[in-house]
């Protein structure tokens, strides 16, 4: 392929439009606080403002992935912004939680639609392996990095506008990203001649997850051995094993089973399901904690992540030098293992916290292993993928992403819910049962994280340090 000669002015509004998706996950962490005493929500009712838009997305981006390949990954993509700016015009209006909840599911939905489509354009416009490692890098670090800027800016926003305006401002930044994209982007056609989408795969997988996700969350309430729960549970799994099923014997399928033999793409997404999940809860209950209990303010919340927004970008940055000399999988087997040290840090916060002596090793350490994790483990799942599927393999790296933190935040909002804690602020004698039981949901993250690093190390194939990209 011929170098496209904007690739890299095209790769900045790429990673802008990724930057906004990542954003909306993580900007909402620091107005949380604000939504929940907005509409009295407890716990478990405000994760669902959260998991509604993380599962969305994740359940539809093996639909959105496919739709880039057989429609356009421009077209897709663009149509993707449009949906997402709009939608989050209409969320900051809402004057209600729920209302809310169903309007963020599908911004998750446009969402599924955008990112994929993203990176598969990404994949097409550099094709040589030093610089699609480079442009990588640079996605894997604002897909990490947007995560913690997000809370910088979300508690700017929230302090002094509202916590709308974290919905708001996507609309200048949507508008931007679809002129640039119709002057930049190639305008991809078809590769292949059959445009038929596996509905049925998409309804069974979306349906699956989304039971699967809703199960965990309420299985607290319902008790684990409820007939309810394990009914659910078990609707859920057949609903996945269908989904299976259909895809082995589609004629078009939503995701070809063939994809799994194709180097470390199965393993590359299987590591990430527990990093997202201990990526989530650290940000969701650390947020509460320094707000609820420390009481810090939505900008100095925000201004608490900042020295990880930096720690990420430099270790995304120079993650693709350490795999040009050891090869992907050491790095992915070792990343994991920062991001279960920083969380047992936090697993010990107490009551009357510090920030520096407290806080900021935990948020330090963690954000080594995550900028290191996130580039290694892309540059794993797309290595060897024929462009005709990259669509699809992006959009499976980015499910595995986004159901990770569903699940992740599902499982630990219903370990905090069980402690009974309280809707709002809490009182002086409310506190130390709340700080226990942000304690429990560290521990399950950093075990999370410790599984993800013995699966990269029985599961990620090794290949030679001069071919880890």
């Amino acid at each position: 392929m011929t170098a496209y000669p904007h690739r890299w002015l095209a790769l900045g509004f790429l990673v802008l439009a990724q930057f906004m998706i990542v954003l909306d996950v993580s900007i909402l962490n620091v107005a949380l606080p604000s939504i929940e005493r907005t509409f009295s929500l407890d716990v478990s009712s405000l994760q669902w403002i959260v998991t509604a838009y993380t599962l969305a997305f994740g359940g539809f981006l093996l639909l959105g992935g496919r739709a880039a390949d057989l429609y356009g990954r421009r077209l897709v993509f663009v149509c993707g912004v449009i949906a997402f700016t709009g939608i989050s015009f209409l969320i900051g209006l809402a004057n209600s939680s729920t209302l809310m909840v169903p309007l963020r599911a599908l911004q998750g939905l446009a969402a599924a639609f955008m990112s994929p489509a993203a990176l598969s354009i990404l994949l097409t416009l550099f094709t040589e392996p030093d610089m699609r490692s480079r442009a990588l890098s640079i996605w894997g670090a604002v897909s990490a990095g947007g995560a913690t800027a997000g809370l910088l800016l979300g508690g700017f926003l929230t302090q002094y506008m509202s916590w709308r305006w974290n919905f708001f401002v996507n609309v200048p930044v949507g508008i931007t990203v679809v002129i640039a994209a119709l002057q930049l982007l190639p305008a991809h056609v078809a590769e292949e001649r059959t445009r038929t989408l596996d509905l049925p795969g998409a309804i069974l997988i979306t349906s699956g997850l989304m039971l699967l996700v809703y199960v965990l969350s309420q299985a607290h309430e319902w008790g684990w051995t409820a007939l309810s729960t394990i009914s659910l549970l078990a609707l859920s799994v057949l609903l996945i094993i269908g989904f299976v099923i259909n895809e082995s014997r589609a004629t078009h399928p939503l995701m070809p089973l063939s994809i799994f033999r194709l180097g470390n793409v199965a393993a590359a997404d299987l590591v990430q399901l527990p990093i997202t999940a201990s990526l989530f809860s650290m940000f969701f209950f650390l947020s509460l904690y320094v707000q609820n209990i420390l009481g810090y303010s939505p900008l100095l919340s925000g201004l608490a992540f900042l020295p990880s927004t930096l720690t990420v970008g430099l270790s995304a940055i120079l993650a693709p030098r350490i795999i040009h000399k050891v090869g992907y999988k050491a790095l992915i087997v070792i990343a994991p293992l920062f991001l279960a040290s920083g969380l047992f840090i936090f697993a010990h916060l107490p009551v009357h916290g510090q920030y520096v002596q407290d806080i900021l090793p935990g948020i330090l350490i963690m954000a080594v292993g995550l900028g290191s994790a996130f580039v290694s483990i892309a540059i794993a799942a797309t290595a060897g993928v024929p462009g005709h599927e990259s669509g699809l393999a992006s959009g499976m790296l980015t499910t595995a992403q986004q159901l990770g933190g569903s699940l992740g935040l599902a499982i630990l909002a219903s370990i905090v819910a069980a402690h009974g804690v309280p809707a709002g602020i809490p009182t002086t004698d409310q506190i130390a049962t709340i700080v226990d039981s942000y304690h429990t949901a560290f521990y399950t993250g950093m075990f999370f994280a410790l599984g993800a690093s013995v699966i990269a190390l029985l599961f990620i194939k090794s290949v030679p340090s001069n071919q880890g990209h």
